[in-house]
């Protein structure tokens, strides 16, 4: 049976984020590549969430607008908590909820860990009120959830907590999900008599439990519920999403021969029976097809690479690389903007820029594009079956036709003709003796001033 239910959910992202260091705002880090407000965001929509209310504080401006012109979707809004008076107050802002909800996740946008799964479970539960709970035996810190009965009943901060309370090592998760008919009227009986004098989130639990409100609890691993709030737990949540990250490819059939050394992005793609060698980087939008092969130590951003193409090592590959079938990219060669076609190769020592490489042409060690004259971008179009010969300049724009030769250490800056052979190489000059002389004088001068 199909669940017709809806649900929205409200980010809580208004916190000043002081303990970063950093001008950035602090759920703008990035973690994989992705800012850890859209890893909220993006588990959020996979968990059925059809609207979200990102909440935020006056003074961050540049923070609403960067999130919208990132996520240009009509479902999501921002809300604007006018006082720092805690997390209660702050889902308050959201209210009401676009799209009448059946139910409200609230979440917080320095959680970049937060599974899917998990929050789909805790919207689908049925109980009124479902909260976020993990075991640990390092409780320090967190949030208690009292249970009766095997059934949550309140959650207690720990600065609020007597001894006997921080000994149980059931903690708060920190996301809720709540019927949304029943959030405003909780939120309005939040008092604030606790240590901080804020209005504390988690107390809905214990006003639910008063009035016979379901409670119910969803349980998941303690990293799934990690927030970030220094450079330091980001280094943290970037190494434990590097790990899913590897482990997710290695199950797609992906060979890695030293897994802790290889880097990927949030949406790094990568096809099964493909090899990745030791100190590798995926930047962000990297698609990967089948059996392909990546040595060691290369760098790709922005990449397209279909079934049988060979990476590095040391490779740059920037983006706009488009590689065809089989073609070879070798070692300590930078590409950008190119789309280099079937079976062509580009083996070593060369940059290639805004370029189309036709198939089977080969190009030659030390070969460049000049692409660039200071103000434009400009065009090298080289054709099938084309050879470039070694430590060839190839000034933009320029066009080699399909089968052309193009003799090593040549500058080429017009067009050359299909199957023709074009060079600009200096007539070789030879003059006799001329070392023996020179090495003479070089002798002599050296005794002089030796004297």
């Amino acid at each position: 049976m199909t669940d017709s239910r809806k649900f929205s959910a409200i980010i809580l992202a208004a916190g000043k984020g002081t303990r970063m260091k950093s001008d950035l705002p602090k759920v703008l880090h990035k973690v994989a590549g992705l800012e850890m407000i859209f890893h909220v965001i993006n588990a959020a929509q996979s968990a059925g969430v059809s609207h979200i209310a990102v909440v935020t504080s006056p003074i961050q401006e540049d923070l609403r607008n960067n999130i919208l012109a990132k996520a240009s979707d009509e479902t999501l809004t921002m809300a604007v908590q006018q006082e720092q008076l805690g997390t209660g107050d702050a889902v308050k802002a959201a209210i009401p909820l676009a799209g009448n909800p059946d139910k409200a996740l609230i979440l917080f946008g320095d959680t970049p860990l937060m599974r899917p799964d998990v929050l789909q479970q805790m919207v689908e539960h049925s109980a009124d009120i479902t909260l976020l709970g993990f075991m640990t035996d390092t409780p320090d810190g967190y949030g208690r959830i009292i249970c009766e009965d095997d059934k949550p009943v309140a959650i207690i901060e720990h600065k609020d907590a007597d001894q006997r309370t921080r000994q149980i090592k059931l903690c708060n998760g920190g996301a809720l999900a709540v019927n949304a008919s029943l959030l405003p009227e909780l939120l309005n009986s939040l008092e604030n008599n606790n240590a901080q004098s804020e209005y504390y989130l988690p107390d809905i639990v214990g006003l639910a439990h008063a009035q016979n409100i379901s409670v119910g609890l969803v349980t998941c691993h303690q990293e799934d519920t990690m927030g970030v709030d220094t450079k330091n737990g980001l280094a943290k949540a970037e190494a434990l999403m590097q790990n899913r990250l590897r482990q997710k490819h290695l199950d797609n059939g992906v060979t890695m021969i030293a897994p802790e050394t290889v880097y990927f992005s949030y949406d790094t793609v990568i096809g099964p029976d493909s090899t990745i060698e030791p100190h590798c980087i995926f930047g962000i939008d990297v698609n990967i097809d089948a059996s392909v092969t990546i040595k060691g130590f290369s760098h790709l951003e922005g990449v397209r690479a279909k079934t049988g193409v060979q990476i590095g090592p040391y490779a740059r590959l920037r983006p706009g690389t488009h590689l065809g079938v089989n073609a070879k990219i070798g070692n300590f060669v930078e590409t950008k903007k190119a789309h280099i076609l079937k079976d062509a190769k580009v083996s070593h020592l060369s940059y290639i820029g805004d370029a189309h490489i036709g198939e089977g042409a080969n190009i030659g060690a030390g070969t460049i594009t000049c692409n660039y004259d200071g103000y434009d971008k400009h065009l090298t179009e080289i054709g099938a079956g084309a050879f470039i010969g070694s430590n060839s300049s190839l000034i933009a724009p320029v066009k080699i036709g399909e089968g052309a030769y193009i003799g090593s250490s040549s500058s080429i800056s017009g067009e050359v003709n299909a199957d023709s052979l074009a060079l600009t190489r200096a007539p070789l000059r030879e003059i006799e003796g001329w070392s023996v002389k020179f090495r003479m004088k070089k002798t002599k001068s050296d005794e002089a001033e030796d004297k």
